[in-house]
């Protein structure tokens, strides 16, 4: 397993789906580190239960396994927020997937060219895909 190299701090999802209409929202700020001492996945969460349920975290720690891809990393969510309507475990899920990808990028483990599809996610570096005119996200 190979070991994220170095720190990646302040990777955002937003995930907004369905203009107009109802669809899985997700919002997560997440620092990525090195893994501790005995290598492997950390999850841990600093957030207020009223602003991100624990009962979510379990979808978010699933996407996050799949969007390293292996690679072993300790993560801290230090900010998000829920939708009582549209929250789902789906949208966690996908904000997971979408911020390991990222912090696979941020930690130049994947090419830059690989953050272009990532339609959600922000971090040092890559600024606002709205912003920049990407295909996607939304400014907030």
């Amino acid at each position: 397993m190979t070991d994220l190299p170095c720190p990646v701090r302040g990777v955002t999802v937003r995930v907004l789906m369905g203009i107009g209409a109802c669809g899985p929202y997700a919002h997560v700020v997440t620092d990525f580190e090195p893994p501790g001492a005995g290598g492997g996945f950390e999850l841990f969460s600093a957030v207020p239960e009223r602003r991100l349920p624990a009962e979510l975290l379990p979808a978010l720690r699933a996407g996050l396994l799949e969007g390293l891809d292996g690679v072993a990393a300790a993560v801290l969510v230090t900010d998000g927020t829920f939708h009582e309507v549209d929250s789902s475990e789906f949208g966690y899920r996908i904000a997971g997937v979408q911020a390991g990808r990222a912090a696979l990028v941020g930690a130049g483990l994947l090419p830059p060219e690989e953050g272009d599809a990532l339609r959600w996610a922000t971090w040092p570096g890559r600024g606002d895909p709205a912003r920049a005119g990407k295909r996607g996200g939304r400014a907030s």
